[in-house]
C-alpha cells in the first residue's frame, strides 16, 4: 500500500486582535445559545410527562416522575456548570485590556495584553 500524497498547505490567516475578540464573544453566546435549547428541552420534557402539553392528556406514573425529576436535576447542574465556566471566559474576554507600547525601530506600535484580576469579599 502506498503513502498518501498530501498536498502542502499552509493557509495565512491575519486576524486583528479585536476580530479575535469578537469571535470568542461570539463563541460564548453560541453556546448559551445552546445551552438555553438543552433547558428549553428539559422543560417540555416534563410537560410531556406531567401531561400538560398542548392536545396531549397522560398521567404518569410515580416511577416515571422520578426518573424524569433525576435527569433534570443532572441536566440543569451540568448546564449550571458549564454557563458558570462561560460567564467566567466572558469576564475574562472583556477584561482584557491593551496598552499600547512603544514604536519598535522598524516596526509598527505594539500591544502588551493585561488581564484584569478580581477579588472576592
Amino acid at each position: 500500500m502506498s503513502q498518501a500524497n498530501l498536498p502542502n498547505i499552509t493557509p495565512t490567516i491575519t486576524i486583528s486582535r479585536e476580530d479575535a475578540i469578537n469571535l470568542i464573544i461570539s463563541s460564548i453566546a453560541m453556546e448559551e445559545l445552546g445551552l438555553s435549547h438543552i433547558l428549553n428541552a428539559e422543560g417540555e420534557k416534563l410537560q410531556f410527562v406531567l401531561g400538560t402539553l398542548p392536545g396531549l392528556s397522560r398521567s404518569a406514573t410515580i416511577g416515571e416522575l422520578l426518573a424524569v425529576n433525576d435527569s433534570l436535576r443532572r441536566t440543569i447542574r451540568e448546564v449550571t456548570k458549564k454557563n458558570w465556566i462561560l460567564g467566567n471566559k466572558l469576564e475574562m474576554v472583556l477584561g482584557v485590556t491593551t496598552v499600547p507600547t512603544p514604536t519598535g525601530p522598524t516596526g509598527p506600535t505594539g500591544y502588551n495584553i493585561t488581564l484584569s484580576h478580581w477579588s472576592e469579599d
